[in-house]
């Protein structure tokens, strides 16, 4: 111990805490509400689960490009979101990242969005070029993916201009 710590506790040795029962002191001091780590890591974990590597549909898919409407929803949607008519608000980049890692991130991605009302996101998915035998896995696995979301509308291929085939732009429902 330093001499100022010694000084310190020295002049303090006696001191002993008041005790005050005020009503307003008392309600300042308010204790934090626990946080269920074990309940968030299970959520996290079934939102994981949710989404299926095998998972294939050609619902409402057109063609080589991306596109995916969920049923009951206006085609116009489609045509609006690739002409940018919601703001992309967030945005995800998933170069890098191997397929669990990538899935991993869109789950808590997604929910995050919904948590802050966030209506169109954009993930970047890459075109493949560096991944083995320059076939674009994440493009097709996220396509499934967000098809299985139930917070997800539709999507559509980015404009040439923000990521091309390399990215979706993806409607999310209202909350």
């Amino acid at each position: 111990m330093t001499n100022e710590e010694n000084i310190f506790r020295d002049a303090v040795k006696g001191v002993k805490p008041l005790k005050i029962k005020s009503p307003k002191i008392q309600k300042t001091i308010k204790k934090p509400k626990p946080i269920a780590k074990k309940f968030i890591e299970d959520e996290k974990k079934a939102l994981l689960d949710s989404l299926s590597d095998e998972f294939i549909s050609t619902e409402n898919e057109s063609g080589e490009e991306l596109r995916y409407l969920k049923n009951g929803h206006s085609p116009e949607i489609l045509n609006k979101l690739k002409k940018g008519y919601w703001i992309t608000q967030k945005s995800i980049d998933l170069h890098g990242l191997v397929s669990e890692e990538a899935k991993s991130y869109i789950v808590n991605f997604i929910s995050d969005c919904k948590k802050k009302k966030v209506r169109c996101v954009k993930i970047i998915h890459g075109k493949g070029l560096r991944s083995y035998n320059k076939e674009p896995v994440l493009r097709n696995k996220v396509k499934n993916w967000l098809i299985q979301k139930e917070e997800v509308i539709a999507y559509v291929e980015a404009p040439r201009h923000d990521g091309g085939s390399g990215a979706v732009l993806v409607l999310l429902k209202e909350y």
